[in-house]
């Protein structure tokens, strides 16, 4: 069957196509996307703007017009953290329904990593042993842990790139002491929660998703997404250690002429390498490989896991 995802992420309103069956590998057949970045549309009490708001629906009703156009049989939308914290995310999703007929499920931050991680197993397979999967978003930074298909333990930290741009890194380029403060604000957010994990023991491999983590390979020296899903790519904490302070004293014009680097994103790079320098000097990892899989995939993989063979 022709299944559609559409993800209402903090920086994107993403419909992602596929053709899948249970048992198969979901292919990819079509991707629409739309920047709207909500994490940055929020006013002064945490609500998301009535414009932002009317942005949104006109944004769904365009992507659920392009999966009508595209055979989709059906349509699973999500949510994730930017309306799932909004002060008015239960009015922005019952107008996003009065407008469109769309239904979003807003997943929790747990819920998040959990399906990330699945999605990672399954791209990984077994052989990837104790997998340690940490995920850069819009607005908030998922990490798993675990040895099976369900993690042992999955958090979700406020520490999205676009929240921490919007909200910590002004100026541009930001002025030092911002950067500073908002490192030590991040490492400390992590370090919290490094403990639940530690308990189960080093992991055979760690792995990042998000397009955070696949720019900050790239500018480092990863392979293009032209040369294809399957050729790996890894991020290592010394490139990491040796392109924060580069990208802290670029402006967002210099950093979207990086290799790799999208306009849409170059604002939001550095606050995302901070909080991924963070997580692998936390976690003790000196190297990651990228998973092309994640949330989204996640998604699908369990509606699959949920349909009759046929």
């Amino acid at each position: 069957m022709r299944l559609g995802v559409l993800d209402v992420g903090s920086n994107t309103v993403h419909l992602l196509v596929v053709d899948a069956h249970p048992g198969a590998r979901p292919l990819p057949a079509y991707s629409h996307k739309a920047e709207l970045r909500l994490a940055e549309l929020l006013d002064a009490d945490g609500a998301i703007s009535d414009a932002g708001v009317h942005r949104l629906a006109a944004t769904i009703r365009e992507a659920m017009q392009v999966a009508e156009d595209k055979g989709v049989e059906d349509v699973l939308p999500f949510a994730t953290s930017a309306i799932r914290e909004a002060a008015n995310g239960e009015d922005v999703l019952r107008h996003v329904t009065e407008e469109t007929g769309v239904d979003l499920q807003v997943l929790s931050g747990e819920d998040e990593a959990r399906l990330t991680f699945l999605a990672a197993r399954r791209w990984l397979g077994w052989s990837a042993g104790r997998l340690l999967v940490l995920d850069i978003g819009g607005g908030s930074l998922e990490i798993a842990y675990g040895l099976d298909e369900d993690p042992d333990v999955a958090v979700s930290l406020p520490l999205g790139a676009g929240r921490l741009t919007a909200g910590d890194l002004p100026g541009d380029p930001p002025d030092p002491e911002a950067v500073r403060a908002l490192r030590r604000r991040v490492r400390a957010e992590i370090a919290r929660v490094v403990s639940d994990f530690s308990r189960y023991g080093t992991p055979d491999q760690v792995v990042g998703t998000s397009k955070t983590f696949k720019q900050l390979a790239r500018i480092a020296g990863a392979a293009r997404t032209a040369e294809g899903l399957y050729t790996q790519r890894e991020l290592t904490r010394k490139s990491l250690e040796e392109w924060v302070p580069r990208l802290a004293g670029m402006s967002t014009r210099e950093r979207s002429g990086l290799p790799g680097v999208s306009e849409g994103r170059a604002r939001q790079l550095l606050a995302g390498a901070l909080v991924a320098e963070a997580g692998l000097d936390l976690f003790g990892v000196e190297a990651l490989e990228i998973c092309p899989w994640a949330l989204r995939e996640g998604v699908i993989l369990r509606r699959l896991d949920h349909l009759p063979e046929r």
